[in-house]
């Protein structure tokens, strides 16, 4: 053997080698995977074919292994590393041939790529990836980041490292928004930095907190790290926990786990939205602290923007906190005593079919055995008296016809349990009365005649839900009487929002505010899935953009106001009404409201194309569309190349080998943590792209494989990930903040201020590895996405 290793050993550093080679050259490192692949491949079939490279495979044919597969060994878990002293036999790293070899990796290039790009199952959720660019894209140019950044240090500006504090939250901000590294440490950078510096702040101190918050798109949704690992960790973990149930006898996961072995984007931007929160409070908590123990480094720094607040502190704590808590927490404790909930009394024409045992228990020996270690002894006993029960009632019972006694007693039944106040009035109403209180507590001095006009509409609102509103009322006899109260309350709402808007803190947050919570509340809420909700995002930013631009005109943005409008006129009456045609039970009221939903939809389609020819004909859209397709070009063209640099592991067995020496190991924790490790190193030289479609197929089968919760695995790689943008020498956030920084800030200012940052990174996934609810309590009490 060549130096003394086995040939597959070598041809591991021969890839790895070729890589490294490839994206330290300069290449375009989308390009550069796939020659180091290419490369790779070639010298390692040369040196195959010279005879340089032998593998040392275990002798099956020796018996000792026969002995170990009476034993009942599983063959998939005999390796040279758990059984060192198998008899071995010497063999070529391809056993037929090279050419044999490179035919069967273009073949499976081929399905690869029709799979995983062209025309595979996660080809819908990869499109996300261009929405969510372009969303990004499209805020940073609209200059968001601008007037958050100063209205932020004006805010926060006055305490002990108030600037530090300020640029955490708009990274945060900027997260859920826009989620591009490079544009928000870019803008940082060019923006805040200055500003730093001259008020005396520790060179470290800003670059790090700059850089570091910058990352926090990676973590905080809605991330593209996550939809990409998102669509590659639920492929993964789906076909190792088949492998899993096969490996103890089972037939398939579902009946070995009692729940399908799947993980969706969805689902993980809800366990990620926690994680993300909690770090940017780790960095904001550290840039206090430092401020307190050196505040010659982090003075406080007063940004007097020329206005004087008519707001004191006892009218801020009755209107932005009394009064908001009472409202919200009143609507939640009369929801839990049943005052407020549900009007729906639509029953189905059919019973429901019965449910089957919590666990299949029509299984084998050996995949019972295997059920009982892993959900217990309790766990099986009442899934067979479940079965026992099920049996003795002549099986599940099947879904039947309800008859006509049935259905009467059925919808009685709904009409006496429905709450006597509507969800969505209650909604509705609790919302346009939060906007008037803040309208009251931004300007006190202020007329209060208008916003008592809209009070008076809110309480009348519930008191007509009450008395008027029935559940077998009709949806459009309630709109006809919520019209009332609705017109009252906007004769308020109205000259609130105008009120509103000379509030420089609401006017910056309030947009985007809206925009993040329509796209994040549609995922995490299980409303839709990410690729709706991207473009819903991409569609809302360049409405956004269009609105601001008109503004820098001195134009009206009246077009853009009509069109988002639409919007809700279209949410309000698809909610409300029944838009379906061709359905027996279609009224005349659904009719109209189709009507008016259609015209609501064209509209809102016209004030899209609108905003758009306003941001083509100001020079906007067009770098905003060539750089959208830039960066996805690069994403999918690393996919393309990541793909071809794994079939060159496992054309000589890298892949395999790699995973049985992670089997090899009797605890699943030292597995993970090692795993970790790996990609933590790995970060200092690989971009997350590399990391996740190059290493993550590879360590995947070995840890999705496990008992670990799929959601807590994912969330921990991708926090792992986001350091790869701060570690040096090749974080990508230090080369950005370094383009941009003034002459007196040196690379070692960047470097010394990051490292911080990195411990509080690591800080962070200790806690997420202790702790491991943070990550999973939000997508337990939301519904699935």
């Amino acid at each position: 053997m060549l130096f003394g290793l086995d040939g597959v050993e070598i041809g591991l550093i021969i890839v790895f080698l070729c890589l490294f080679g490839g994206i330290m050259s300069g290449f375009p490192v989308a390009f550069a995977i796939a020659g180091a692949g290419t490369i790779s491949f070639a010298i390692i079939a040369a040196l195959d074919s010279a005879g340089i490279l032998i593998h040392q495979a275990i002798d099956t044919s020796s018996a000792e292994y026969a002995a170990l597969i009476a034993e009942g060994v599983a063959r998939e878990s005999i390796s040279t590393f758990r059984y060192p002293e198998l008899p071995r036999v010497e063999e070529a790293l391809f056993p037929q041939g090279w050419e044999t070899a490179l035919d069967r990796n273009i073949g499976f290039i081929v399905n690869r790529m029709n799979e995983r790009v062209i025309a595979g199952a996660s080809i819908e959720t990869l499109l996300a990836v261009l929405m969510f660019v372009m969303m990004g894209i499209t805020l940073e140019r609209s200059k968001i980041a601008n007037d958050l950044l100063t209205t932020m240090a004006r805010v926060f500006g006055p305490l002990p490292g108030g600037l530090a504090v300020s640029i955490v939250i708009v990274g945060a901000f900027l997260a859920a928004s826009t989620g591009i590294v490079g544009a928000t440490v870019v803008t940082m950078g060019l923006l805040a930095l200055p500003t730093m510096l001259r008020n005396n702040y520790s060179p470290e101190l800003a670059t790090g907190v700059i850089a570091a918050s910058g990352t926090l798109g990676q973590i905080i949704p809605p991330s593209i790290v996550i939809v990409l690992l998102g669509t590659l960790a639920g492929d993964i973990y789906s076909t190792a926990q088949e492998s899993r149930a096969a490996s103890v006898g089972c037939s398939d996961a579902l009946t070995y786990l009692g729940e399908p072995a799947v993980v969706s984007v969805g689902t993980l931007f809800q366990a990620a939205l926690l994680p993300g929160i909690f770090l940017a409070f780790l960095y904001g908590a550290y840039a206090f602290g430092f401020a307190l123990l050196n505040p010659g480094k982090a003075p406080a720094v007063q940004l007097d923007d020329g206005t004087v607040s008519t707001t004191t502190r006892n009218d801020a704590l009755i209107w932005f906190l009394a009064v908001p808590v009472a409202l919200v927490g009143g609507a939640i404790v009369l929801g839990l005593f049943g005052i407020i909930g549900a009007q729906d009394v639509a029953i189905s024409g059919y019973s429901q079919a019965g449910e089957g045992a919590s666990l299949r228990t029509n299984v084998s020996e050996m995949c019972q055995a295997a059920m009982i270690e892993l959900h217990g002894q309790a766990a099986w006993d009442a899934a067979v008296a479940q079965q026992a029960a099920i049996d003795a009632a002549g099986g599940v019972q099947s879904a039947r016809q309800l008859t006509a006694e049935e259905l009467i007693e059925a919808r009685n039944s709904a009409i006496a349990g429905a709450a006597p106040i509507g969800t969505g009035v209650t909604v509705l109403f609790v919302g346009m009365a939060l906007v008037l209180a803040a309208a009251r507590g931004v300007n006190p001095l202020a007329e209060e005649k208008p916003l008592l006009i809209g009070a008076a509409g809110v309480v009348l609102a519930f008191v007509l839900d009450i008395f008027l509103i029935r559940p077998t009322t009709s949806a459009g006899t309630t709109f006809v009487i919520m019209a009332v109260p609705l017109a009252i309350t906007l004769v308020g709402v109205w000259p609130a929002f105008r009120r509103l808007a000379q509030n420089e803190l609401i006017r910056v947050v309030f947009p985007p505010l809206v925009l993040i919570v329509a796209v994040l509340g549609s995922i995490l809420g299980g409303i839709t899935n990410p690729t709706p909700a991207a473009a819903l995002g991409a569609a809302g930013a360049i409405m956004l953009a269009a609105y601001r631009k008109l503004q820098e005109e001195g134009r009206s943005g009246a077009p853009i106001l009509l069109a988002s409008l639409a919007i809700v006129v279209m949410l309000l009456f698809g909610v409300n009404f029944d838009l379906r045609t061709g359905v027996g039970t279609t009224s005349a009221a659904d009719w109209i409201a189709l009507v008016i939903a259609q015209l609501a939809y064209h509209g809102a389609f016209l004030g899209l194309l609108f905003a758009s020819w306003v941001l083509l004909r100001s020079g906007v859209l067009g770098p905003v569309v060539r750089e959208t397709a830039k960066v996805t070009s690069m994403v999918f063209t690393i996919l393309i190349g990541s793909q071809l640099l794994n079939l060159v592991l496992i054309s000589f067995g890298g892949e395999h080998y790699i995973q049985q020496f992670l089997q090899s190991f009797d605890s699943e924790l030292k597995v993970f943590l090692i795993v970790m490790l790996v990609l933590f190193i790995l970060g200092f030289v690989l971009d997350f792209l590399e990391i996740i479609y190059i290493v993550i197929p590879i360590v995947g089968p070995v840890i999705y494989g496990g008992t670990f919760d799929p959601k807590w695995v994912t969330i921990m790689i991708a926090v792992n990930l986001q350091t790869s943008f701060l570690t040096p020498p090749f974080g990508f956030a230090l080369f950005y903040l370094r383009g941009v920084a003034p002459k007196q800030v040196t690379t070692g200012h960047i470097y010394r201020g990051v490292i911080p940052f990195v411990l509080i990174q690591v800080l962070g996934l200790a806690i997420l590895w202790l702790f491991p609810s943070i990550v999973t309590i939000v997508p337990n009490l939301l519904p699935a996405g």
